[in-house]
């Protein structure tokens, strides 16, 4: 996703003659459409392996146990939970909350505030105070704009940082989004540093373009561990990427692959398993992953609070368990989200617009 750039990701259209899933640009739907590139098959991409043709998973789209369906064409109807349900639902994710997760994604915007607005250092201690109980890592996204304050930030409060380059078409902008992280990191700051996330998704660069870009950052910064972020896919669809990388950092959205919560944890872990056999031997971690709560449904995948708290305990439980690096996506709701995602792109937050807890 795009906190800290102008990223296009729009829901696929339905209408359209050419399907979205085969519009490397366009994240939505990618590989998820049944019948569409990497899934011939038709069925739903989170079916069960070997299950016999045209069945659907309890859980799957058209298939939801407890669910009910609208009018064709319309999304599925999730029901609440039961009341105890619900209280060890809360419950569960206070825990989780209090006990801390690996990482958050972090963009410090205030009411008002989007990429291009320049940032002061005094909001991101505000933004960095609220989540530093709750993470060990944190992303950033940019190196200009007053972003590049953020790792430093947040070494001083004991945090370790992924740091990253926003890369996009503008050459100017790269060369000055680079020359940043390197600053960054050559004063200590950064831990991780990511060049470019889902570059090759929107198509802003070229591989060889991107292959140059992060051969550059690695050179001047020997000793720091840097790679680059984007959808697991496209690691297969560029081998010659994942091996420029000292780590492979993968975004992985069971939501905007139409994949009901129900079956939403095991999708993803496919995609980081897909990840793995694209770049065998690297060191690999969940650059973003999460579930909105609220806003339009995306297929079978609807948005909610009790999804979005579920989707969140479920991955940390199972990371933890697995000693899988990952980072939620995200801290904090963004509003001028609304305009490139649509309506569910302002719900991405454990915290809202204003900092206050969201499932306290």
């Amino acid at each position: 996703m795009c906190p800290s750039g102008a990223c296009e990701r729009r829901p696929p259209n339905p209408l359209e003659e050419t399907p979205m899933s085969s519009k490397p640009r366009d994240h939505d739907g990618h590989f998820g459409e049944p019948g569409g590139p990497g899934n011939p098959s038709g069925l739903p991409p989170w079916s069960v392996p070997g299950a016999p043709a045209g069945t659907v998973p309890a859980g799957a789209a058209g298939g939801l146990s407890g669910v009910a369906h609208t009018a064709a064409g319309h999304a599925p109807v999730v029901p609440s939970l039961p009341p105890a349900e619900r209280a060890r639902l809360d419950a569960v994710f206070r825990d989780t909350l209090a006990r801390g997760i690996h990482g958050l994604c972090f963009s410090p915007y205030l009411e008002g505030q989007q990429p291009g607005s320049q940032i002061g250092e005094a909001q991101i201690r505000e933004r960095l105070a609220v989540v530093k109980p709750h993470a060990r890592w944190v992303r950033s996204f940019s190196c200009t704009d007053g972003h590049e304050q953020t790792p430093r930030i947040a070494h001083e409060m004991g945090l370790k940082t992924l740091v990253g380059a926003w890369l996009g078409t503008d050459r100017e902008i790269n060369a000055r989004e680079m020359a940043g992280a390197i600053a960054v990191a050559r004063a200590g700051h950064a831990d991780i540093v990511a060049v470019g996330n889902e570059v090759l998704l929107r198509e802003d660069l070229s591989e060889d373009e991107l292959i140059a870009c992060l051969r550059e950052v690695k050179a001047a910064l020997p000793g720091v561990p840097v790679g680059y972020v984007d959808a697991y896919f496209l690691f297969e669809k560029h081998p010659r990427i994942a091996a420029e990388c000292d780590v492979v950092m993968t975004n992985c959205y069971p939501f905007w692959e139409g994949c009901p919560r129900e079956q939403a944890l095991p999708y993803m872990q496919t995609m980081l398993a897909r990840t793995r056999e694209a770049a065998p031997g690297k060191r690999i971690l969940i650059s973003e992953t999460g579930w909105p709560d609220q806003g339009s449904a995306f297929h079978g995948a609807v948005p909610g609070r009790e999804a979005a708290m579920q989707y969140f305990v479920d991955t940390a439980a199972w990371a933890e368990r697995e000693g899988i690096e990952w980072f939620h996506f995200a801290a904090f709701d963004e509003a001028w989200k609304v305009g490139a995602e649509g309506d569910v792109g302002a719900f991405w937050g454990l915290w809202d617009k204003d900092a206050r807890p969201k499932f306290a």
